[in-house]
């Protein structure tokens, strides 16, 4: 390091600089720094271990990085600190108690920051505590006993938070913002003379009269959106406090706006076009105007302003804001990129959350289009081109971007974005959409206090609305037909038997959906036009694959639902392919740890709603990485149940027809045809063990023979090598706990005995660090050495059932069936082994 020679630094701060890499270890020789600043770089890794010997440091500002692993125990000796910051960062393993040891400690923010609860109490004894600062985590359940007196800022926000509001947050003299928003906080609030200047209680379930309580006649800014308070028809509407959906009436425009006074519908509109942050603007095109409205109105920190049929409901304040007047409102003179309208020279921010609403909408499909364009920062400008602004969107109450960066997914500043939801469901007339900052992103770029979500306009438009686009309904000209007596005869005939077999018909469909409901399941059904529609009449540009039950095509509804049809089967259209193309390389995905960890953990509480949580309780038979389809936020869904058989309680397990896919098999299932959920499990162990090694099973390795690659991981791990398993593309990016617990639990899930294996709730637990990953040592030796099923791979294997009431010899042969290798190819098919051997059915 080039600063070597400065041994007698106090202050460094390498805030906004873009830098990367593990933090040097080398910072250590600075014995007299009280001050290290490198907030809003790049930085990753653990933080080193060598931190802890700047013992003279007051403040330490490392947020805003990629920072991961726990925070090293080393730092309890840094008793000197008064203001610790590590947000926005990748942290795993709970709040340390040793910040406990810290008396001097004014400052505390982990926003977003991974660590978890629960909140130590030595922390919350701290006298001498300012800002306290939690956000967007779990484990913080119930309210930390806080002994400062000075405390000005209190936020425990998204935290898990549940019960009461204690009464000692209503007596700190000298709180100034109260957070407790989007926790679980239930009871009434109540009474007190003094409230913080601003309080945000939004998004939870607190009750109660709110006239006869803490926010009668208050000159504070004070939201109680979200809640199930009671109101008074009285009761009206003040600029400082913040009542949507505050109404424990949820089904009425009383609800939405507790305040407003009487509100009817006259009309009921079809489109809404606003101009976030804006004027009034009109855009023409060769067949209609667009009129948005303006959106120009500067409200404070907590306000819910209606206008016309729609209305904005903004929360939260600038925390470090160094200006009086807080700016909820940009605008830019700067040239835009492209031809984009005006309306992206404005836009509207907040906080915390901003939500838009429409209101006295006709019910029905609307598409949703979202504007944005980033403003505020600048490519232009050094400095600012490094900020970085992450929020998340939700529609209808449904989160529809996550960890949304405007510059990122624009590929640069000042260029226009537009987010499209199609078929936004509209049943009770009103529409929300939302968009709230959970804790990431930079914070002090340009200056300290700017952050939070940024909108540009907003357009909404049902579906039919002939200005959005849709079609005008054709007109057919009838033309009348004129029978004679024996025509009009066997017209009626026609008639009444069309009747009688449609009405048999729809009562057969109905008795199977009402069936379906029963079960906790869901069908759509198509018409043969509509798929016709859908892929253009099946033409060969939308040919998808071909499996053995028929050919698979890609189609687009009319709603713009992107689908695959197979044999008159509809599947969703799962945008980022199988999780074996992405781990084979051969897509331009990579999936970091968290993706990994994500998909893992969604097979297994797939699976664990098959064997578990369904009412018809159902093994799979073919879990593999192709039949494992990832969309578009890499979320995993369970495809191809062609082999898939029903379990029922009463028998231990199932003796049918081997099925399955080589590699992923079962021994005790593909040795002797015994089927329980446990086949299942240990096909989740062979794909958990390929996502953290990004190796597939099913690849020949070099050799004559196939190498398992189960008994690879194994062998490494009793070499104490676990390490060399984890795919080497991670480049050391990853929680080392979640590695290891994945590892292991995938060992466990493969054992040879079914008996040793865990249940898939169990798995989930496990995956999730809920529960101890079971110590169980696997014994290859069960069924021998040389059961290899992939040497049986396309030829026919004469195998000797070992059940007791078959003896005879048999031949077994193996054809291919339809799966999601038909859907997205990669690797060979799923494996029926025919067999004349007829295995009993009940209990061994």
């Amino acid at each position: 390091m080039e600063w070597a020679s400065m041994p007698h630094l106090t202050s460094i701060s390498l805030c906004a600089n873009n830098l990367s890499g593990n933090l040097p270890s080398g910072l250590q020789n600075f014995k007299n720094l009280t001050f290290l600043g490198i907030e809003a770089n790049q930085f990753s890794g653990p933080i080193p271990d060598e931190i802890g010997n700047l013992t003279n440091l007051t403040g330490m500002q490392f947020g805003s990085n990629q920072f991961t692993g726990s925070l090293p125990s080393s730092l309890a000796r840094l008793v000197k600190l008064e203001d610790f910051r590590v947000s926005d960062n990748n942290f795993n393993g709970t709040i340390p108690g040793y910040i406990g040891n810290w008396s001097r400690l004014k400052k505390l923010y982990l926003y977003a920051s991974g660590l978890k609860g629960p909140f130590p109490d030595a922390v919350a004894r701290l006298e001498n505590l300012v800002e306290l600062i939690i956000s967007d985590t779990t484990g913080i359940n119930s309210f930390p006993n806080i002994s400062s007196k000075a405390i000005k800022t209190l936020i425990l926000r998204n935290v898990s938070l549940y019960g009461s509001i204690p009464s000692y947050i209503w007596n700190m003299q000298e709180l100034r913002i109260l957070d407790l928003s989007f926790n679980k906080l239930t009871g009434e609030v109540q009474r007190v003379q003094r409230q913080p200047r601003n309080t945000y209680l939004t998004g939870n379930s607190l009750s109660g009269h709110v006239e006869s309580g803490v926010f009668l006649n208050s000159q504070s800014n004070i939201d109680i959106s979200f809640n199930n308070f009671s109101w008074t028809s009285t009761c009206q509407e003040k600029s400082n406090i913040n009542t949507y959906r505050s109404s424990y009436l949820k089904t009425n425009l009383s609800g939405l706006l507790p305040c407003a006074g009487s509100i009817n519908c006259t009309r009921y509109h079809r489109f809404l076009h606003i101009n976030c942050g804006g004027d009034k603007i009109v855009i023409t095109n060769s067949s209609y105007e667009t009129t948005y409205q303006p959106d120009n109105y500067k409200f404070n920190a907590a306000t819910n302003q209606r206008f016309g049929n729609w209305g904005i409901s903004n929360t939260g304040v600038f925390t470090d804001y160094l200006s009086e007047e807080e700016q909820f409102i940009f605008s830019t003179s700067l040239p835009l990129s492209g031809n984009a309208p005006d309306i992206y020279k404005t836009a509207r921010r907040s906080a915390l959350s901003l939500a838009y609403y429409a209101f006295c909408l006709e019910n029905g499909p609307y598409n949703v289009k979202l504007h944005f364009m980033e403003i505020q920062f600048s490519d232009q400008e050094l400095y600012s081109r490094l900020g970085r602004r992450i929020f998340d969107v939700y529609v209808q109450g449904e989160l529809f971007l996550r960890d949304f960066n405007i510059k990122e997914e624009a590929n640069g500043t000042l260029k226009p974005l537009v987010k499209e939801i199609k078929s936004v469901n509209v049943s009770d007339h009103t529409l929300e959409i939302r968009l709230y900052w959970a804790g990431k992103g930079t914070t002090l770029i340009p200056k300290r206090g700017n952050y939070g979500p940024l909108i540009s306009a907003i357009s909404l438009c049902h579906s039919l609305e002939p200005r959005c686009g849709a079609e005008k309904t054709k007109r057919h000209t009838n033309y009348p037909l004129i029978f004679g007596v024996t025509g009009a005869l066997v017209t009626i005939i026609l008639l009444v038997l069309g009747f009688y077999a449609q009405k048999k018909c729809r009562g057969e469909k109905n008795m199977r959906e009402r069936d379906l409901r029963a079960q906790g399941l869901q069908t759509v059904w198509f018409t043969w036009r509509r798929l016709q529609a859908a892929t253009n009449n099946f033409a060969q540009c939308n040919k998808l694959g071909e499996g053995g039950f028929g050919s698979v095509f890609k189609g687009e509804l009319s709603d713009g639902t992107i689908i695959a049809n197979q044999l008159l089967l509809v599947y969703e259209y799962m945008e980022n392919n199988s999780l074996a193309l992405v781990l084979s390389g051969k897509s331009p995905l990579k999936l970091d740890w968290e993706a990994r960890q994500k998909i893992c953990v969604g097979i297994a509480r797939g699976l664990e709603f098959l064997h578990e949580g369904s009412m018809i309780k159902m093994v799979h038979r073919d879990i593999k990485t192709t039949n494992v389809l990832l969309d578009v936020d890499f979320n995993a869904k369970i495809s191809d149940f062609g082999l898939a058989r029903l379990h029922e309680a009463e028998h231990t397990h199932i003796s049918t027809k081997v099925a399955g896919t080589i590699g992923y098999m079962a021994p005790e299932y593909a040795l002797w045809g015994q089927l329980t959920e446990k086949a299942d499990v240990y096909s989740f162990g062979v794909v958990a063990m390929e996502i953290v090694s990004g190796k597939s099973n099913t690849k020949q390795q070099g050799s004559a023979d196939h190498v398992s690659l189960i008994n690879w991981a194994l062998t490494l791990q009793q070499k104490g090598d676990i390490m060399e398993i984890i795919d080497p593309i991670l480049e050391g990016d990853f929680n080392s706990k979640e590695v290891v617990r994945m590892i292991k639990v995938s060992l466990l899930c493969t054992n040879s005995s079914p008996s040793l294996r865990p249940t898939m709730s169990e798995a989930v637990q496990m995956l999730e660090g809920e529960i101890e990953v079971t110590q169980v040592f696997s014994d290859p030796d069960l069924y021998g050495h040389n059961w290899s099923i992939s040497k049986r791979r396309d030829i026919e294997t004469h195998c000797i059932s070992s059940t007791s009431d078959v003896t005879d010899q048999t031949t077994t042969t193996m054809r291919s069936s339809f799966s999601g290798y038909d859907l997205y190819p990669l690797y060979p098919e799923s494996m029926i082994l025919n067999s004349t051997v007829e295995f009993s059915s009940s209990s061994q």
